[in-house]
């Protein structure tokens, strides 16, 4: 099986590429310039700037599956509307473009990494394939448009193509906010946390990637929508205590009103994050489980415990 990987520097990109090696795919890698990272035996093309209108046509001849990964990441200081136009460009518009070049050259299938805030960025019952998409913020929006051309050209060509839209994925080096929790918990003191009583779904890159390889072959697979993830719902301070014990740290909670944290968070600028913290988001991973009878791999416990290993 030939496969394109797009975005193969990245957080999941590059623990993507080495399981993919492993499993006998052959593997070619598009990136803005070529890498030290991959062996001699990764077929690596530099396409410059993901925002052009690149011509894939050449690089497409011989592939079977495009796993798409590379795109604008979610920036949580930049949630304005003239933003739109640079999300658009290469969130929506590159992956389109890609999308269409390869169904011309008889690609069989697209994996399209999007994201849960499609479905919107906080939720009191878990989210599901079903729901009413209701993105907040241009990054979720360039997404959302996405998933909305692919599955056009899916319906007037031979593409397959497959949507993801994963939770938080954490692992070693993870960026944004959980990153940001990790170096907490990981301080030379044991320093104080909120009392959080919210409820979040999270996903162990691990398991996102496991999810992936099996998108590829799977035939049931085929365009379909699909939300993953560890199916163990952590509150954030249930999440920071959990770090905590993998660095055998003692946790240290404050019974602090939520609400006088959401109202500081407002004050210093901060309120994108303060719902990513505060408020619940989950996912119901059903659909995966009786379509492709997939399980996470591994549980959320040991994801953890591996990121301090």
């Amino acid at each position: 099986m030939r496969v394109l990987l797009t975005g193969a520097t990245g957080f999941i990109g590059r623990p993507l590429s080495v399981q993919l090696l492993s499993q006998g795919f052959d593997l070619t890698v598009a990136l803005r310039k070529k890498s030290d990272f991959f062996t001699e035996n990764v077929k690596q093309i530099s396409v410059g700037d993901f925002s052009h209108n690149i011509d894939w046509s050449s690089i497409l001849e011989e592939i079977d599956c495009i796993i798409h990964l590379a795109g604008k990441a979610h920036i949580v200081d930049s949630e304005k509307l003239d933003m739109l136009n640079e999300y658009y460009k290469i969130n929506t518009k590159s992956t389109l473009n890609l999308a269409s070049q390869a169904e011309i050259a008889g690609v069989k299938r697209l994996i399209f990494i999007s994201s849960i805030m499609v479905n919107g960025n906080k939720s009191d019952t878990p989210f599901t394939e079903n729901d009413i998409p209701s993105p907040k913020g241009p990054y979720a929006i360039s997404k959302y448009k996405a998933e909305q051309g692919l599955f056009k050209i899916s319906n007037k060509g031979n593409l397959d193509v497959v949507i993801i839209r994963p939770p938080m994925v954490y692992g070693v080096n993870t960026p944004g906010n959980f990153g940001r929790l990790v170096t907490l918990a990981n301080s030379k003191i044991s320093l104080p946390f909120p009392l959080i009583k919210n409820s979040r779904s999270i996903l162990a890159l691990d398991n996102l990637i496991d999810f992936i390889i099996i998108c590829i072959s799977h035939k049931k697979a085929a365009n379909e929508l699909f939300l993953i993830s560890d199916e163990n719902d952590l509150s954030t301070t249930e999440l920071f205590q959990n770090l905590n014990i993998a660095f055998e740290k003692k946790t240290w909670i404050l019974p602090i009103p939520v609400n006088f944290l959401v109202f500081i968070a407002k004050l210093i600028g901060r309120e994108a994050d303060s719902v990513r913290l505060f408020s619940s988001l989950q996912v119901d991973s059903s659909k995966a489980k009786k379509i492709l009878g997939w399980k996470a791999k591994i549980t959320t416990s040991k994801a953890l415990a591996s990121i301090v290993e």
